[in-house]
Parts: structure tokens; sequence; C-alpha cells
């Protein structure tokens, strides 16, 4: 008999750390190095930012294992702001989540048709599909398609067992690191190469599409860390999943603690292998529309690197949108079982999964797909993306005030310190999206907002937690 309100603790060790990994080895890996090293100048800088990033994300981790093993309940950053501030706060996060969720799944699996495309040799653009039902008509070309299928495939994976879904998120996420591996290996064991290539100057590279102004200096150096950030964000997917985490006051710190090690070795070998073949004058002149690891294959494999790399990015954008839905969908649920979401999704399916959730997710990300307005959705949802980050590093020194006695069977490493370095470095970047796009920060505040009447609604209904 179903359980409508208990999810199953099936997710192991390893495919928790999977599902982190999953979501941080996107396209950054192979795509930002160009950029970074136009912003800093030399291979040693970029590599510098590399790891001042992955420190960074780090010390997030530290925030999260602390609350995650004293929380270990489904919702992640919903539970953990709401404890600390409150259900309204609590709520604006999970509804201000959903939009980034559905809007991040839309664009990956937009990537995913892409690369696809890229690797049959364009053949999707070629290709549509008529519709006409009564009262609307029109085309879906090929490249709509494929990302539909896509959005479908994961809908279908995640409505499967979390074991399952972890499975399947462990095996993604072993091709994925192979994968960057591979690249590694290529430029190290072809040959040829030259560490000394690091030392190098790439300032005077082509450096298409990189504003003057974020060239050198503190703003380079500041343009490359985002960079770097956003190849690393996914560091906290894992939270919304503690609810069906074996062991979690044990896993949880592992899960996202060894997740973050493993990506930020990984980014700082294939980097190294980088700069071991091209100068960082080559770098900086790669073309927009290429990648870095391309050229760097096609220095010992040719024209078939492309194929390759297209390939590889398909399979990052398919890992990472996997992922993305897996864990966003607990989200809901946990809102749902406080009374603070629609009827219903709350209820699990015989396998344990909140399949409700799961479908709603996959409907939203296919309407964005087809209307193609998921990048402007995503550029303001993760302003407010960033502010819950704050507020969730925050309620780590409120708890720990307001709550000492709590049980914490982990402690965030480097308190107060490091957690404050964390929380300094989240309000910088908030500072700037608001004095540079100010009109992105508007739209953020509007998702905001929408959110109030609906909490309005269901917070008449939700009853009172407890004391």
């Amino acid at each position: 008999m179903t359980n409508p309100s208990t999810l199953r603790r099936g997710l192991t060790l390893p495919a928790a750390i999977a599902v982190n990994v999953a979501n941080m080895i996107g396209t950054g890996v192979f795509l930002k190095s160009r950029v970074m090293t136009c912003n800093v100048g030399s291979g040693w800088m970029v590599l510098a930012v590399w790891l001042a990033a992955g420190l960074l994300s780090l010390a997030g981790t530290f925030v999260y294992s602390e609350l995650a093993a004293m929380m270990p309940d489904a919702g992640g950053d919903y539970v953990y702001v709401q404890r600390a501030y409150g259900r309204l706060a609590g709520f604006l996060n999970g509804w201000t989540n959903g939009f980034v969720r559905a809007a991040s799944q839309a664009a990956l699996a937009a990537g995913v048709a892409i690369f696809l495309n890229v690797a049959l040799g364009g053949w999707l653009e070629s290709r549509s599909l008529s519709l006409s039902v009564p009262g609307l008509s029109g085309t879906l070309g090929g490249l709509t398609l494929a990302a539909l299928a896509t959005i479908a495939t994961v809908t279908l994976l995640n409505c499967a067992s979390v074991a399952s879904s972890g499975g399947t998120a462990l095996l993604l996420t072993s091709a994925k690191v192979l994968l960057v591996a591979l690249v590694a290996a290529v430029a190290f064991g072809g040959g040829g190469g030259d560490l000394g290539h690091l030392a190098l100057s790439g300032a005077a590279g082509t450096c298409a599409g990189v504003e003057p102004g974020a060239r050198g200096g503190l703003a380079g150096f500041g343009a490359a860390m985002l960079g770097a950030l956003w190849a690393y964000d996914g560091w906290n997917n894992v939270a919304p999943l503690i609810g069906e985490l074996k062991d979690p006051q044990r896993n949880a710190p592992r899960a996202f603690v060894g997740g973050t090690l493993l990506v930020g070795g990984l980014y700082l070998v294939a980097n190294v292998g980088y700069f071991y073949v091209l100068t960082p004058l080559q770098v900086a002149s790669v073309s927009p529309t290429s990648s870095v690891a391309t050229v760097v294959l096609a220095h010992y494999l040719g024209p078939v690197a492309v194929t390759l790399m297209a390939i590889a990015l398909m399979v990052s954008s398919f890992g990472a949108q996997h992922a993305s839905q897996l864990a966003g969908t607990r989200i809901p649920y946990a809102m749902a079982r406080d009374g603070l979401y629609f009827r219903g999704f709350d209820r699990l399916s015989a396998s344990g999964v909140p399949r409700r959730s799961v479908l709603l997710q996959g409907a939203a990300a296919a309407v964005l797909v087809v209307i193609g307005r998921y990048d402007t959705l995503t550029d303001a949802a993760m302003v407010g993306s960033w502010i819950f980050f704050g507020l969730t590093g925050a309620a780590l020194f409120v708890l720990r005030r307001r709550e000492p006695d709590a049980p914490r069977p982990y402690r965030a490493f480097g308190y107060p310190l490091v957690p404050a370095l964390f929380l300094l470095v989240t309000a910088a970047i908030l500072l700037n999206t608001f004095v540079a796009t100010p009109h992105q920060a508007v739209q953020s505040v509007a998702i905001l907002l929408l959110g109030l009447p609906f909490y309005c609604r269901w917070s008449r209904r939700a009853p009172r937690p407890a004391p």
C-alpha cells in the first residue's frame, strides 16, 4: 500500500555524490577557460581562479553539511530557511526554486538538442513537425522536438524509485567524469606539450565577445570568478534529497564535500591539460563557437574531435538535467506536506516517488522549451536563488545562536570564519547583480512577489507549525 507522506531512504552515498557531481559538471569546464584566460591573462592565474572558486564552493558545502545533518528531511534550503526565518521565507525559497529548476531544465534540454544536432552534422535543423488541432496550429522544429524528447525521457527516469534514479545519476556521472578525464588524458598523452605555457600571457588574444572592462585587474578577476562559480554551480544539489539519503547524519557531509572535492580536482587537471597543449594566447583566441577542449582534442584527433566534444557536451547536459529534476521535485513535496502547495503533491507513488511533482516540473520545462522564454526566466530567477543562498548561509548563524543545544552530528568546518567568507562572497555577487543588471533584479523581485497571493491562500489552510 502506498504511504502518502513518507519518503524512502534508498539513496546511497555514491549516488548522492553523483547527484551533486552531475549537476556541477555541465559545459563550464569545456567552455569557460577561454573567457577566463581573457579575464586574467596567464595560465597560472586561470588555475588560481578555478582553485579559489572551488574553495568558496567548499565553504558553502560546510554550511549545508551542518544544516542537512541537523535537519535530515526532504526539501533542503526550503526546510533550513523556514526553520530559521519562518514559513513565509521558506515558502518564497521553494517558490523561487521552482522557477529556477524548470527554466534550468528547459535550457539544458535545449543544449542536449543543440549538441545532438552538431553530432549529426546539422540533420535536426532540417526536420520539423506541423501540428494542427482545433483552435491551434503551428510547426515544431527538429531541435525543439529533440528537447521535448529529452525532457520526457528525464521525467520518465525520475518517476522510478529513488534507488533507480540514483543509479541512473551514478551511471551518467561516471560517464561525465570519464569524459573530463579523457580530455585531460589526451592532452597529456599526446606529447609535445609544455607546462611552461602556464607562465605565458594571453592578453594579446582575440578574446571575441569579452568586454574590455572585464580584462585584467580586479574586474577581470571578478569576471573570471563568476565564470568558474557558474561551472561549480550545483554543489548543493543533493540537499532536497536528504530525506531519502541513507544514514543522512553521516553521509550528507560526505556527499557535499566529497562531490565538490572530486569536481575541483577534475577541473584543475583538465585546465592544466589545456595549457600543456596550448599557450594562453592560443586559448584566448579560440572561437566562441568552439571550445578549448575541442581545440585540444583536434590537435591530436583531427576533425573527429568536433563530433566527440558534441557527444561529451550532450551527455553532460543530459546528466545535469536529470540530477536537477531529481532533486528539485522534492521541494514541492516538502511544501505540500506543510500545506503550502497544491493539494495532493505530498502523495507518493508505490515506489516512494512524488510523481505529481516530477510530472509538473517536466511539463513546465516542456512549455518553456516550446515558447522559448526560459532564458529570461532563468536570468530573473537566479537573483532570487542567490538571495536564498545567502539566507541559508546566515541560517547557520541564526540557528547556532537560537538553538545552541540542538543535535548537530556535523559542525561546519572553520566556523565562524569559513561560513562568514561564504556569506561575504554571496553578498558581493548579489550587490554586483543589483548594480550591473537592475532590470534582472527587478524581474527577480517580481517572481518573488508573484508567490505572495499563493502563500496567502495556502497558509490559511496549512496547519500551524509546532513551537
